[in-house]
């Protein structure tokens, strides 16, 4: 993971660090209830690494990566006895006008590239490996837009921690130490009205988004009594102290089908700290001042995984096939 350069050897398995990407395939799948499947799925898993290096290797300029995130009933399949402490489904979230559904995963597979066609590859091989021990619940293309917009028209990800930061905010330390190095994932696929947004003002969207749109310049909304998006998803303790996550949230849609969206995915050291952004997004900050942007984006998916490190996913596979 850290420290290795990666224009030489292939992009490690479970990198939560691997630099963010042109092209992603986010893939969300259920596993069988047989032992046969499950047995299969671990069987991929401890493998995953392998795969990784054999198709980034054809281009490692490339940058292939992927990362497998466990849901909670799965982790349960795997290992019965011991779990990330946090770990547990998505929890609904039910605001005074808009709702975060909770929806079906065992199994993430967050697959990064430079090329979209390495990630075809990757997602067609990963598919036919784990044939049909698993079904496929949601699966979404994901590109990079302009200079990181997302397709409101805004940068996103501005906020995303860096050097000693990032692991710091992205990975479980040793308040967790039999996980330490993991990660918690929370996914949720966004569906934007187009159409609405593009009737606002452009001043109005600044002030939902909390930035500008043109340079990205942050807004200071802390004497306004309704508060942008930027700041009801900045996170603090009792105590002042602010909670980052590292976001790698892309742009997906299909003009054809008028869908236009963001796949939101947030990595963090404390599922504590995503469950209170979304709380504060659609509960309020006071409760009813929700975030504005729900108005024009509408979750259609909600799912909590634990991406193990590298060697705790070998582990993890190994001691299901036992």
């Amino acid at each position: 993971m850290s420290g290795k350069n990666w224009d030489r050897v292939p992009i490690d398995a479970q990198s939560v660090d691997a630099p963010l990407s042109l092209a992603a395939v986010f893939l969300v799948v259920t596993v069988g209830s047989d032992k046969a499947a499950l047995s299969k799925v671990a069987s991929v898993l401890g493998a995953l690494d392998d795969l990784v290096k054999n198709v980034g290797f054809r281009d490692l300029s490339g940058r292939l990566s992927c990362i497998a995130g466990v849901g909670a009933d799965l982790w349960a399949r795997l290992s019965p006895d011991r779990r990330p402490r946090e770990l547990k489904a998505f929890a609904p979230v039910k605001g005074p006008v808009h709702s975060a559904p909770s929806t079906p995963g065992d199994l993430l597979f967050h697959i990064r590239a430079e090329r979209s066609d390495m990630c075809f590859e990757f997602e067609r091989i990963l598919l036919d490996s784990l044939g049909g021990s698993v079904t496929v619940v949601d699966e979404v293309t994901g590109f990079r837009y302009f200079d990181a917009r997302d397709l409101l028209g805004f940068v996103d990800g501005t906020a995303n921690p860096t050097g000693l930061d990032l692991p710091a905010s992205a990975l479980v330390g040793d308040e967790d130490a039999d996980f330490a190095g993991g990660s918690y994932v929370v996914v949720q696929k966004y569906l934007h009205d187009l159409n609405a947004w593009a009737e606002m003002p452009t001043h109005l969207q600044e002030e939902i988004i909390g930035r500008t749109k043109i340079d990205n310049i942050e807004i200071d909304d802390d004497d306004k009594p309704r508060k942008s998006h930027k700041s009801l998803a900045t996170i603090e303790d009792d105590a002042g102290n602010e909670y980052d996550i590292l976001r790698d949230n892309m742009p997906f849609g299909r003009p054809g089908q008028k869908e236009f969206g963001t796949y939101f995915i947030g990595y963090t050291r404390y599922l504590w700290v995503i469950e209170k952004m979304l709380l504060r997004m659609y509960v309020g900050e006071p409760p009813g001042a929700y975030d504005r942007l729900l108005d024009f984006s509408t979750p259609h998916t909600g799912t909590t995984f634990f991406a193990p490190t590298r060697l705790m996913l070998q582990k993890l596979a190994d001691g299901a096939q036992e």
